[in-house]
């Protein structure tokens, strides 16, 4: 009767379980997470949180802000590049995640629950570890496929889980990582049967050998890195991101089609509202002025060739924006040349988040900074900001802020 219990080793029959199974599919899973978690951090400083509230979306993070710096202009697919292999990869391990649970399963349902201080503290490890890494990845797809169903904001969640996940990998890893290595090194005999507390004491029937199974995780990961690393690139390789929201045929032609976040209508920005009789632009700083679109047009207009990347993983190739450089801005606002200050953007949207944003004076100073009227050669679309825009080098999609109405200049 205690067989048909999963307290019971003799309950879980899989032929396949084993040692250096679960050995192969933790290394895999080190070095994956190792980058992911990199490549986290640094999408986290892309957003400058220390710069102004309404970029930090994770309050109180106290030391957890110890690696923040002044983020780049340079080189301008920076963020295109880091969030792409964030997002890619994250969705890419999934099925090597999966394997390695299923594998480890068991000893979930172990009995006692600790023998020792050093068994309690791995089963404690491990519990986090599972909890954690299925709340990251669940969140992680849920915010790339748009589904914004979280009990909270997606920002605060998948930052605090990110630490919660990590310190219960670095002490598992920490505890495992001698027995990963004897399982790897260790080779068995012909006819030897692979021992340890993973492998069942009453196995089935194989249906498939290991080597089968990692080639079925492996192929899983191949297909859906094809499905979803094409959101990254220009031209026919979209087409083949047929996982991810931005991927696929391009939404439109002409100048103004290429991918967006989120349209005018669904943020609630009003055509009496972006008309040139009724729009104004306010520059604040040492003094404030207000300009029309016309007005803006007598200012230098410059051009600069930059993408669009969003913490969902997604890009656009580079576009041709053209406008008022924003240290042109800075100078009207009453600020000399090589000495401009940070930014505060406000949009004409009324809800939702980073309506407002803050630029640091790096971002600032950039002669690739704009507030762009024109992209491709043509004004601005509605969905793509019009009246006007910010585009910035290397900055996170959402410090472009669209629609904007209010630009305050000084130090944040």
């Amino acid at each position: 009767m205690s067989e048909r219990l999963p307290t019971s080793p003799a309950f879980w029959r899989s032929p396949l379980r084993g040692p250096r199974l679960t050995s192969l599919l933790g290394v895999v899973l080190l070095a994956g997470i190792t980058v992911l978690f990199v490549t986290g951090l640094v999408s986290y400083a892309a957003y400058n949180p220390n710069l102004s509230p309404v970029n930090d979306k994770t309050p109180d993070k106290g030391l957890l802000g110890f690696y923040l710096f002044a983020w780049p202009t340079d080189p301008p697919w920076l963020y295109r590049l880091n969030q792409g292999t964030h997002v890619t990869l994250g969705i890419a391990l999934i099925p090597v995640l999966l394997a390695k649970l299923w594998s480890v399963v068991p000893k979930l349902f172990e009995l006692p629950p600790a023998r020792s201080l050093g068994h309690a503290l791995e089963r404690l490890s491990l519990l986090v570890l599972v909890a954690s890494a299925l709340f990251e990845f669940v969140t992680g797809v849920l915010n790339v496929q748009l589904d914004y169903v979280f009990p909270g904001s997606f920002y605060p969640l998948h930052f605090y889980g990110a630490w919660v996940f990590f310190a219960a990998f670095v002490a598992h890893t920490v505890l495992k990582t001698p027995t990963v290595l004897r399982n790897i090194r260790r080779e068995r005999g012909e006819g030897e049967e692979e021992k340890g507390e993973l492998v069942s004491p009453r196995p089935a029937s194989p249906t498939v050998s290991r080597r089968g199974a990692l080639q079925l995780v492996g192929g899983s990961s191949l297909f859906l890195l094809a499905t979803t690393a094409g959101q990254n690139f220009d031209g026919p390789l979209r087409q083949t991101a047929v996982l991810a929201p931005h991927g696929g045929s391009e939404p439109g032609s002409g100048p103004g089609g290429f991918q967006i976040n989120k349209t005018a209508a669904a943020v609630g920005i009003r055509a009496d509202e972006t008309s040139d009789e009724a729009w104004r632009l306010v520059v604040e700083g040492r003094r404030t002025v207000r300009l029309s679109r016309a007005q803006l047009h007598e200012l230098p207009l410059c051009s600069a060739a930059l993408p669009i990347a969003c913490v969902e993983g997604w890009s656009t190739g580079n576009q041709w924006w053209r406008g008022v450089r924003l240290r042109d801005l800075a100078e009207l606002a009453g600020y000399d040349q090589g000495q401009e200050p940070d930014l505060f953007v406000e949009s004409l949207q009324q809800r939702g988040a980073f309506r407002r944003a803050a630029l640091r004076d790096n971002q600032v100073r950039d002669p690739r900074s704009l507030l762009a009227l024109y992209v491709n050669g043509e004004p601005l679309t509605p969905d793509h900001g019009y009246p006007a825009r910010i585009i910035v080098p290397a900055a996170p999609g959402v410090l472009n802020t669209k629609w904007v109405s209010r630009l305050t200049f000084g130090d944040l």
